[in-house]
């Protein structure tokens, strides 16, 4: 019989830990009140449950929660400190240079809304064009665009190229795109063959999945920060309504979403009736109550304007109500391009 070698000591709140080949934050030990098992290969040692919270680019945020002494190949990474300082040796000075250089470029990037760093980690060839949603959308308290190019001009590559910047600014954490149940599969590849983003697909399987790996109260929203979800599937009543959970209960401010992505909006547009008024839709009323829990909204279209005023400012009114309104025309200077 094989007995394994189980973890001996056990982490504290807030050290660094490898489990399942991933990387985790230690975020709550609970040690368990259980006897121990005499049959264990740890008599007298109790067990702990722990709290993970990931610290991995793809997954940032995501929970997992484990028992320390049964998990397999785990292990606590130290800490790591600084060297102790060596006056006889110094670093080359075209090194130093590099160091400085580096240091120098992270903080005018983080600061500046004129040095970008999303077209540098693109592995696409990008057009002049293509940089002013993301110049106009740094430039703005909160980045409320509407992209109406033409088809073919590369929506999905300006919306990705703003979702890549933001994060890299630490601007935004979590991201929603809400487009047509056709393009789901085409957002999440293009997102990750083009800026190396990984974003889940929620839908009933995923929905089912979770129930199953974490228990029936398991939330399709919290349990990764970059989602993308089909509108007609989410203005349903069981998606709608365990989405309201998220921020049922909590303060409007801060907002419990960083960004929302709308693809093919003008299906969210009232429909412009003759005589000086628009009808809202289940798409519509789903948009109005859901964009308002966003701080950032990007909304792309290649035909936002049906042809009536009221419509149109109707769908300007739920990307901003802060710049747009119902019936009034917008202001060029003000509107999105």
């Amino acid at each position: 019989m094989t007995i394994h070698t189980l973890t001996a000591a056990v982490p504290e709140v807030g050290q660094q830990v490898r489990v399942r080949d991933r990387h985790w934050v230690v975020a709550d030990v609970v040690g368990s009140l259980q006897p121990s098992d005499l049959l264990s290969t740890r008599p007298g040692r109790p067990e702990h449950l722990l709290s993970l919270v990931s610290v991995e680019d793809d997954a940032l945020g995501e929970e997992l929660r484990v028992v320390w002494e049964l998990e397999p190949g785990a292990e606590i990474i130290p800490r790591l400190e600084l060297p102790e300082p060596d006056p006889e040796r110094f670093d080359e000075p075209g090194r130093l240079d590099a160091f400085l250089d580096a240091v120098r470029w992270g903080a005018v990037t983080n600061a500046s809304a004129t040095v970008l760093q999303a077209p540098f980690r693109a592995g696409i060839q990008i057009e002049d064009y293509q940089l002013d949603p993301l110049v106009r959308g740094l430039s703005m308290p909160r980045v409320n665009l509407l992209i109406a190019d033409d088809v073919g001009l590369g929506k999905t590559v300006e919306a990705g190229l703003v979702v890549q910047e933001l994060l890299l600014r630490h601007r935004a954490r979590t991201v929603l795109v809400v487009c047509p149940a056709s393009l789901c599969i085409h957002w999440r590849d293009q997102l990750a063959e083009k800026f190396g983003l990984e974003f889940r697909i929620v839908d009933a399987t995923l929905l089912a999945r979770l129930r199953r790996e974490r228990g029936p109260f398991a939330s399709p929203w919290t349990h990764f920060p970059r989602l993308i979800v089909s509108i007609d599937w989410l203005k349903r009543d069981r998606p709608l309504r365990l989405l309201r959970e998220t921020w049922q209960g909590r303060p409007p401010y801060p907002r419990p979403f960083d960004l929302l992505i709308v693809d093919e909006v003008h299906h969210a547009a009232p429909a412009g009736r003759p005589g000086g008024y628009a009808t809202p839709s289940a798409r519509t009323r789903l948009i109005r109550e859901i964009a308002p829990r966003f701080e950032h909204r990007l909304f792309l279209s290649a035909t936002p304007h049906n042809g009536y005023w009221e419509s149109f400012t109707a769908l300007l009114e739920l990307l901003d109500d802060q710049r747009f309104a119902r019936w009034v025309r917008p202001d060029p200077d003000s509107s999105a391009r």
